[in-house]
């Protein structure tokens, strides 16, 4: 009997995640690219703002191509935070400064004088934006690569559909290995996600290493105040307390040429810990839209996680397993492969064959977000 209520309860899950997976899809498919007019003049100001710890090895590339820019550098400067880098990033910065005089750098050790935080990135963020010229803020990180038409693209959607918050596309590089592979798919998948929810008002994601925000707005609704506790949601808890002012005025930057590329965590256990902080602020969301999309993932994927275990007690449970395996790959390929596609991907055929694993970090980054500790950039953090 208990084997017909649990799986009753699986399909129960399934059937709502499923219609969910496939409404992105069809939002996703809506969407049409976001071209520059011929028209264009840039007007808007910038300020970019990296926030940085221990980027040497990939700093110096992430800002040749900010200033290779088709963007007038007199409309921009460049803002890099040394988050108490251990390393010479600052000296690379300095150095760079000489040539590049819309560059500044601030050191966050000299500005918090010893004291600890949680959320180091957050204030890094905010001291950027106290001394920021440009009437538009846009956050990145200190290991993105742009195209020369990044900036053009902001400007161009800002002036054109005259936004408060712009969301823009991130997409990880692959070297081929299986832990790359399998966080560029994952990674692939939210970001399609991200574009078809904001595009289609249902709710908003985003990722801070490629949005923008005005910066008279991130004040009007107090900044980080009320989420500077929480160790990340420097981009989707700031998104959502500026939609809840401005629920019209959000915009997705939907164009290849916006695409900024960063590498994904080197091993399985630093990609673990970076889910594990993005999972951390998922009970924070003001937008229930959000919180009961990522409850269903959740305990559909922990369905299917514990599954394999109880097969031991009742052996054909686990062809029911491999049967929910196959309609959950279909349903992700369907939504996936348009996604694919914007970002250049080739390689989302072997989505069926990483099912399992994605199904264990799921359950096991959620749990921890919630009740565990994680290490990021060196530090402990709750």
């Amino acid at each position: 009997m208990w084997v017909i209520i649990y799986l009753c309860c699986t399909v129960a899950l399934f059937i709502p995640y499923a219609t969910i997976i496939l409404l992105y899809r069809k939002w996703f498919l809506k969407l049409s690219p976001f071209l520059i007019p011929a028209s264009f003049k840039p007007q808007t100001r910038f300020s970019i703002i990296i926030p940085a710890r221990n980027e040497e090895a990939k700093i110096t590339a992430c800002l040749e191509s900010i200033f290779g820019q088709k963007y007038p550098t007199d409309l921009f400067e460049v803002i890099v935070i040394d988050d108490h880098s251990t390393d010479t990033s600052s000296a690379i910065v300095q150095h760079l400064q000489l040539k590049k005089p819309n560059l500044k750098l601030i050191r966050l050790a000299d500005e918090l004088d010893g004291k600890a935080l949680n959320s180091y990135k957050k204030k890094a963020i905010e001291r950027a934006i106290n001394i920021a010229t440009g009437d538009w803020i846009i956050t990145t990180d200190a290991d993105c690569m742009m195209t020369e038409n990044w900036i053009d693209s902001f400007a161009a959607i800002i002036q054109q559909q005259d936004p408060v918050f712009v969301a823009a596309p991130v997409a990880f590089s692959n070297d081929g290995s299986i832990v790359s592979t399998f966080q560029c798919i994952d990674f692939a998948s939210l970001q399609g996600i991200t574009a078809a929810s904001v595009s289609a008002g249902f709710h908003n994601m985003c990722n801070g290493a490629n949005l923008a925000y005005r910066k008279d707005v991130f004040y009007e609704v107090g900044g980080f105040k009320g989420i500077d506790s929480i160790a990340s949601g420097d981009d989707m808890l700031l998104m959502n307390k500026i939609k809840k002012r401005f629920p019209s005025k959000i915009a997705f930057l939907f164009s290849r040429e916006a695409i900024i590329t960063t590498a994904p965590m080197p091993d399985w256990k630093s990609f673990l810990n970076q889910r594990i902080r993005w999972a951390s602020k998922a009970d924070q969301f003001k937008d229930k839209s959000i919180f009961w999309v990522l409850f269903l993932v959740y305990f559909f994927n922990v369905s299917l996680f514990i599954m394999p275990f109880l097969s031991f007690f009742c052996p054909w449970l686990f062809l029911y397993w491999l049967s929910f395996l196959m309609l959950k790959s279909l349903v992700e390929l369907l939504f996936i492969i348009p996604v694919a596609a914007f970002f250049g991907q080739t390689f989302i055929w072997q989505l069926p064959l990483l099912q399992p694993m994605h199904i264990a970090y799921t359950v096991i980054a959620g749990w921890l977000g919630k009740f565990g500790t994680y290490h990021w950039k060196g530090r402990k953090v709750k």
